[in-house]
Parts: C-alpha cells; structure tokens; sequence
C-alpha cells in the first residue's frame, strides 16, 4: 500500500459512526413498531453522531490532513503557475 492512510481510525470517526449507528438501530425499531416519533428521534440520533463526530475533529481528534495527496496539493500550490514564453 504506497503511504499510510488511518482512513478514520480516530476517536472522532469512531464517536461519530458508534452514534449514528444507535440512532439507526431507533430509527429501524420504531419504523417496525409504527411510531413516527420514535423513528423521527432515531433520525435525529443520526444527525448527532454527524454533529459530534464534527466537533470532535474541531477539537483535534480527528485525522490531521497529513496525508500524502494533501502535501502533493500544497506543494503545487506553491509552484509558479506554468506559461508559454515568447
């Protein structure tokens, strides 16, 4: 595998994906169950995870943009523009 990715494995991603998946298990639940509210609070549930996950990587526990395309990108940012001298 050229370069090393943690491809979300970080405390964020982990968070994140752990609550949406409880809101989904709700959300299913209450569907079966014929409870639009309870399935509309699984929804929510949802939302939150994406929210939380969010935070938690505002705050440094997500993954850093360490990886290899994001140094090649800022790299050629760098780089003078390419032009045709004549």
């Amino acid at each position: 595998m050229a370069g090393s990715s943690h491809h979300g494995h970080t405390p964020a991603a982990w968070t994140g994906v752990i609550i949406s998946f409880i809101g989904f298990c709700v959300a299913g639940a209450f569907m079966v169950m014929a409870k639009p509210v309870g399935f509309w609070t699984g929804i929510a549930i949802v939302l939150l995870g994406g929210v939380v996950g969010g935070i938690m990587r505002m705050m440094g526990l997500g993954q850093k943009d360490e990886h290899p395309v994001h140094r090649l990108a800022a790299k050629r940012e760098e780089r003078e523009p390419a032009g045709a001298e004549g």
